[in-house]
């Protein structure tokens, strides 16, 4: 069995994180492995409280994990410190591991930061040199790329092309903020812009989109899928996840992130049942 590892906060909401990562590798026959960067107090409405995780318990969650089980794929999501960056990017740089995928997630959807600002260049300097994919939206994008604005397609080329100056392998902006019936995201890999576009699903259950878009492309790299093909399988995957996410909470509810498990079975995706 693949085995991945996310290094990323827990939510205790059970939609994004650390806890969508792992529904995520599950979803994929992928062994799933975490390092827990900060614990927070979570809902679908709102970000109550975090406790960021000393940088050495960082370190050292991930070096028990890489030097005993092995990893074929990690994901980064939240960080929150720029002492942490630079802990992850010590252990990762040690472990000379090829795949991976950063999620630059600066930004709760109800608001909350969860990078400090004083991290993002950290971010920049320490972590994106040493990865395959960084996986911004048009919020995180505008800010890496240094514009004001992305609006449309060219823009889009113009932040991807900036961004990966930066060091990283390969760029992947998504389109999710951008207006329109279709969802437009981009891949640029240093040659060449790979474009997927797909219909837009009217949800307001988009909690965690981000953590499982980049936890799938991590799972599918680990399964040994080039990153156009990972990129092209986890969107399929995503349609799933939110056309049949859940309405639970006040907020912004959580994805389905092993609805395609149970549609293949033939239960409901909403309402479960044994799989065996």
């Amino acid at each position: 069995m693949k085995r991945a590892l996310s290094i990323a906060g827990s939510d205790s909401g059970g939609g994004a994180g650390i806890q969508a990562d792992l529904k995520t590798f599950c979803a994929f026959g992928v062994y799933g492995m975490t390092a827990i960067t900060a614990v927070t107090a979570q809902n679908t409405q709102q970000v109550e409280a975090i406790q960021a995780i000393s940088p050495q318990t960082v370190a050292a969650q991930i070096r028990c994990v890489v030097d005993d089980i092995g990893v074929d794929a990690v994901k980064t999501g939240m960080l929150f410190s720029a002492d942490i960056i630079e802990a992850v990017a010590s252990e990762l740089a040690r472990s000379g591991i090829e795949n991976l995928v950063v999620d630059p997630v600066m930004v709760a959807k109800s608001g909350a930061r969860l990078l400090r600002e004083d991290a993002i260049q950290s971010l920049v300097v320490r972590l994106l040199p040493l990865a395959l994919l960084v996986t911004p939206n048009i919020p995180e994008a505008l800010i890496l790329a240094g514009m004001e604005k992305i609006e449309n397609l060219e823009e889009m080329q113009e932040a991807a092309r900036r961004i990966r100056e930066k060091g990283v392998k390969a760029v992947l902006i998504k389109g999710g903020h951008l207006p329109g019936e279709e969802t437009l995201d981009l891949l640029f890999d240093g040659e060449q812009f790979h474009l997927f576009r797909g219909k837009r699903i009217d949800t307001r259950n988009t909690h965690g989109t981000g953590c499982t878009y980049s936890a799938a492309i991590c799972a599918l790299l680990a399964l040994g899928y080039n990153l156009p093909e990972a990129v092209g399988e986890a969107r399929r995957y995503m349609e799933l996840v939110i056309a049949h996410s859940l309405p639970l909470g006040g907020g912004f509810g959580p994805t389905n992130h092993l609805a395609p498990l149970f549609m293949k079975a033939g239960i409901s995706p909403q309402e479960g049942g044994k799989l065996w």
